[in-house]
Order: structure tokens, then C-alpha cells, then sequence
């Protein structure tokens, strides 16, 4: 991760990244986790609303533990398999788009506004529940972190 460019991660997060998701079987099983392909891809949806500053969430970590899970995902490893969001229930969530094309469409929207926000507004900070308040880079670098995590999720990557 850290030897890519905040440019090479956000032309991965708007092109690369959702191709991948439309080359994936829609029915594929996780490797890990109880997501199917359309509620992880809801899920990155979510994630990205929160980066672009739709969705406003509060910060959940404990404050003494928040400078460790940020040194964590400003860093090139990778998130666990399996790895437990305190927001996310046991049970996913139902999908809300009719398929999962449909899905994809909306995280490239998502993704699009994302990119257009920070180019009118860089010095902005919106609130990540678990690692505090981010800029651009470091939204970037975990929605990157993010997307990579779900790839291996269904074996899209290693």
C-alpha cells in the first residue's frame, strides 16, 4: 500500500475496484463472513458515503486506544480475515438495490462524489467511526485498505 501513490489508490478505487466487483460471480460465497457479493458491496457503498460526508457516524473507539488503531490503518497491513465491525450486527443487512449491478452503479457514484468533494473542499475532515477524524489521504488510503480486504473476502485476490 505505501508504495502506491494517493493517485494510483484513487484511479484503483474508481476503476479498477468496480470492475473487479462486476467480474465477480453474484452468488459467490465469502471466504469468511456472513456478506453475500450485494451486501459487501452496500456495505463499501455505506463506507464511501461516510468518506464523502453523507453519512455522518460517531466515533465509537475509545479515545485511548485510537492513536494504535490508526497507526494500524495508516499502515501497508492488511485487515484481518474476519475482522469484527463494531457498527455492522451479526445478522447482515438486508440489500436495499434491486441486483447487484445496480449496487455497483451506485458505489461508482459514491465513489465519483468522493473524489469531486475533496477536489472543492481538501482541507476537509470527516469523522471514520473506529479511526477518528480523516483528510483525503488517509480516506483514501483506507477505503483502499477497504476494497482489498473485501477482494481477498471473495477471492478476487490473494
Amino acid at each position: 500500500y505505501l508504495t502506491m501513490t494517493h493517485q494510483q489508490k484513487v484511479d484503483f478505487l474508481l476503476l479498477e475496484f468496480p470492475e473487479r466487483l462486476h467480474e465477480l460471480d453474484p452468488y459467490a460465497a465469502p471466504q469468511w463472513g456472513k456478506m453475500s457479493v450485494q451486501q459487501m458491496i452496500e456495505h463499501m457503498v455505506d463506507a464511501v458515503s461516510n468518506a464523502n460526508g453523507k453519512i455522518s457516524l460517531p466515533l465509537v473507539t475509545p479515545t485511548d486506544k485510537l492513536q494504535l488503531f490508526r497507526d494500524f490503518m495508516l499502515s501497508d497491513k492488511d485487515f484481518r480475515p474476519d475482522t469484527k465491525n463494531p457498527l455492522m450486527p451479526e445478522t447482515p443487512a438486508p440489500v436495499h438495490f434491486e441486483d447487484v449491478q445496480k449496487a455497483i452503479g451506485k458505489l461508482r457514484i459514491e465513489l465519483s462524489d468522493f473524489v469531486d468533494f475533496y477536489k472543492e473542499n481538501p482541507e476537509k475532515k470527516f469523522m471514520n467511526p473506529i479511526f477518528g477524524e480523516l483528510n483525503y489521504e488517509e480516506w483514501t488510503h483506507l477505503l483502499y485498505k477497504h476494497a482489498h480486504h473485501h477482494l481477498r473476502q471473495f477471492a478476487m485476490i490473494i
